[in-house]
């Protein structure tokens, strides 16, 4: 037998690891009626605490329920902590409850959680028992926590025979972690039949070891036979839950049933299958564009369905969903993992084409065949270039002679009209047509037949025919493409003599060029470009540039012709944001909308991509951000409650290929309720105000100019005429400084100070600093004029405070600038060219 002494060590070592193990013993003949869990005496929250095997105990269960809340159970078994707790005392108990309602059948489970090193100490003696009453040498079922944190070595248990009461007894060990890889794995010590690990184990690599032990004397003798050791590994949920693909792309008809099959997705988990660490639970989490919930994903399956059959493609052709796919059954603890499910809107026929008018009218000579005579255009709304969009035309009245047919152009979808049965002038001068179209695809939609056919009417006039060159058909068509080098050569138009067939001795020359982009070879009637083409100038229109050609016979008699020279598109325009200044509206706005045009195909044009421009030092990713609404449009945010002002936001935008034009935007922060307050506003709040005088505030300045001059030339004149006069009034009046003359009636007039000359216009008014000093009155049309001694102010003393007044300010405005500042020999310098001579009349001047 072993002896005490490394009994006791060993469980001193397993007490300081403080690891979990499990052991789960048997008591009496049941063996699902009670286990006993070893663990240590601190468990932390969400530990995992060991595994029962509930199959053995219940085969199936509609209710695991734990008598102690600190306490979870897991349909597999698996048993967790769920708030931290400390053993104190020798053990700690609580019963799995296991009901099934439709047998109402019970299974109960006593769970006995004791510490470490008593229960060693139990299980020690407990072996003595067991090593007196049967032999020890026999498979002992052994299994250790994959990614074990140690400290190692670790003890896992001990292997034993009876043989040692007799014999001196060495153990070793072979098999896979011992002298085959991985090497080194698990060593047994010699004398004591311990078995240790000596580093983690990762079960997604070795999810269980078949060790071999050996019990021999020291001779060699070997008194039992090689004993079977199988080390299993518990496993760990260690492994995230991955998608098979980084990106799904589904595709779902548009106007489709509730409940229609979408797609499916699925994930794959490394962790041990059939337990809790593999039950995956799917689910959406965002979906782009975020308008009504549409789509629905099974939890378990990964089915994504149809939730709604408002799907329209002519409104939104794409979404794009975050899916998430998380382990533990979607517990919140589970580990989890988030991929992106791109679902394309297929087009169904249910939009009809339309005719872009409901009449015609055309012309033909008589006795022309298989000649074009006109060209209609519809409209459809439904996917280009699909038979849901591609059009058939047919003529229902008016061709029972068969002289006509219409046919669908493939590459424009355009109904060409012919005339394939020759027309006689004399017999028929006019011809009414009905014309109608429908789709290549039936419509989706219940509808009668009369309401899924757009009509349209066609007049005819049939032209009596002069011999001459013919020109068919009438319009030809050639492609050049757009930004071609000046001086390409291109196959122009081809008219024929009717009569040879033959386009020999026939002279061209052109009659319209609306840009003057080509000129026409005489003999050929080629074409060669004079200029660069470009698609995107207004004329252009549908990528066609018509031309007419005048096409001359030998003797004289002439045809004409149209060429349409069909440009093609090349990606030369960058996307651009039309409107350049926005508003925005602090008080009822965070943000404002803006949206980019691209002159281009839209082959070369949206969606786009809308970013911030970086500027050097100039922050503006900290006060700005922009998220995009749709393939043409983004909105602007503002960050951090910046002041009302304008600022400069350099946005750039990109088309689906890459070409980019940044545009500077100028955004007003302006405390309003609408953008039209803000555009009226000349307020210090926007940050933008700004002043401009009127007529009649230039009119005000200059006739304050010229009062002062008069002033100034009162009192030239007055100072020559003191010597000769005396004084006008007594000494004791010195110290007044108001004198009223010309008085019929009072009046309260404003005044400011200029240079110590105070200048008063009757009903004119000041504000700020610019108070009433003195009245003055009106009679007969003359103004007066008064000084004031001693006089400190001047045109700087009419500034209110914080901001400067100008001249007009002080006249009743209220006009305020920071650049407006003048002298009074500012002002004189500007105005003295400008004025004349004037009589000053009615002037009172009086010597303070």
């Amino acid at each position: 037998m072993a002896s005490d002494r490394p009994t006791r060590s060993r469980s001193g070592a397993l007490c300081r690891q403080l690891l979990l193990t499990l052991t789960i013993l048997t008591f009496a003949c049941d063996a699902c009626k009670k286990v006993t869990l070893h663990v240590p005496s601190k468990l932390d929250a969400g530990k995992f605490v060991g595994r029962v095997n509930l199959k053995d105990c219940f085969q199936s269960a509609n209710l695991i329920h734990s008598s102690d809340p600190d306490f979870q159970i897991l349909e597999d078994g698996s048993v967790y902590t769920t708030n931290a707790i400390l053993l104190s005392s020798e053990e700690r108990k609580f019963t799995i409850l296991l009901s099934n309602t439709d047998n109402q059948e019970e299974e109960k489970i006593l769970v006995l959680l004791q510490h470490q090193t008593k229960v060693l100490k139990k299980r020690h003696s407990r072996e003595k028992v067991l090593r007196r009453a049967k032999r020890r040498w026999a498979p002992i079922p052994c299994s250790m926590q994959e990614n074990s944190l140690g400290p190692f070595p670790l003890f896992l248990q001990q292997i034993q025979s009876d043989t040692a009461q007799n014999y001196t007894i060495f153990y070793s060990i072979r098999g896979p972690g011992v002298d085959r890889e991985p090497i080194n794995l698990f060593y047994v010590e010699r004398d004591t039949g311990n078995l240790f690990c000596t580093r983690p184990v990762d079960r997604e690599q070795y999810e269980s070891f078949e060790l071999i032990a050996f019990a021999t004397t020291p001779d060699g003798y070997t008194p039992e036979l090689p004993l079977p050791l199988v080390i299993r590994i518990e496993d760990e949920n260690d492994n995230y839950p991955i998608f098979t693909e980084t990106t799904y792309i589904f595709t779902v008809p548009e106007n489709c049933r509730v409940g229609s099959t979408v797609g499916q997705v699925c994930a794959t988990d490394k962790d041990e299958p059939d337990t809790m660490h593999t039950r995956l639970k799917y689910s959406i989490i965002e979906q782009l564009p975020a308008s009504a919930t549409l789509f629905s994903m099974h939890p378990t399956t990964g089915v994504i369905t149809t939730s709604s059959s408002q799907l329209d493609r002519e409104l939104i052709d794409k979404y794009q969903l975050k899916i998430k796919v998380q382990d533990m059954d979607g517990q919140y603890f589970g580990l989890q993992t988030t991929s992106t499910c791109i679902i394309n809107v297929e087009d169904v026929n249910d939009n009809l084409p339309t005719f872009t008018r409901t009449s015609y009218v055309t012309s033909v000579e008589e006795n022309r065949v298989d000649v074009e005579i006109l060209r209609v255009t519809v409209e459809d709304k439904d996917l280009i270039n699909t038979a849901n969009w591609r059009a058939n035309y047919t003529i229902l009245k008016g061709n029972e002679n068969g002289n006509f047919k219409i046919v669908t152009d493939p590459r424009t979808n355009e109904g060409v009209l012919y005339v394939v049965k020759p027309l006689n002038y004399e017999e028929r001068q006019q011809v009414n047509l009905q014309i109608g179209v429908v789709n290549e695809a039936p419509y989706s939609k219940e509808a009668s037949s009369r309401s899924v056919m757009s009509t349209a009417t066609v007049t005819v006039n049939v032209k009596n025919q002069d011999e001459g060159p013919e020109c068919s058909p009438a319009v030809q068509t050639v492609q050049i493409r757009e930004n071609a080098a000046p001086g390409t050569k291109s196959n122009g138009y081809k008219a024929y003599d009717p009569e040879t067939k033959s386009s020999s001795g026939i002279r061209y020359k052109k009659l319209t060029d609306p840009k003057g982009w080509v000129t026409v070879d005489e003999n050929s009637g080629s074409i060669t470009t004079f200029r660069s083409l470009d698609r995107e100038t207004e004329t252009i229109r549908s990528g066609a540039y018509n031309i007419t050609i005048l096409a001359s016979g030998k003797d004289g008699r002439t045809c004409t012709g149209t060429l349409g020279i069909i440009l093609e598109d090349v990606n030369d325009n960058g996307p651009v944001i039309p409107k350049q200044t926005v508003v925005i509206c602090k008080t009822v706005m965070s943000s404002a909308d803006i949206s980019a045009v691209d002159p281009d195909d839209p082959i070369n044009g949206p969606p786009f991509d809308f970013s911030l421009e970086s500027v050097p030092d100039a922050g503006i990713e900290r006060m700005w951000r922009l998220t995009k609404i749709n393939d043409t449009a983004a909105r602007l945010f503002y960050k951090n409650d910046l002041p009302f002002g304008p600022y400069q936001v350099p946005v750039r935008v990109r088309d689906r290929h890459g070409l980019s034009v940044v545009t500077p935007l100028k955004v007003i922060l302006c405390d309003c309720v609408t953008e039209n307050d803000c555009a009226l506003r000349t307020d210090p709040r926007t940050g933008n105000g700004e002043v401009r005088l009127g007529k009649w505030a230039i009119l005000a300045i200059l006739l304050g100019i010229a009062l002062l001059f008069c002033i100034l030339f009162t009192l030239v004149c007055g100072a020559t005429g003191t010597a000769k006069q005396p004084k006008a009034f007594p000494d004791d009046l010195a110290q007044q400084n108001l004198i009223v003359s010309n008085t019929e009636a009072p009046g309260d007039d404003k005044m400011c100070s200029t240079n110590g000359f105070t200048t008063h216009t009757v009903g004119s008014s000041a504000q700020g600093i610019c108070g009433t000093l003195g009245s003055g009155v009106k009679n007969g049309g003359q103004e007066t004029i008064e000084m004031v001694k001693g006089g400190h102010q001047t045109l700087e003393s009419c500034r209110g405070t914080g901001h400067h007044h100008t001249l007009d300010s002080c006249r009743g405005g209220h006009v305020e600038t920071d650049n407006c500042r003048y002298t009074y020999s500012e002002w004189h310098n500007f105005t003295q060219p400008r004025l004349g001579e004037e009589s000053i009349r009615g002037h009172t001047l009086v010597k303070n």
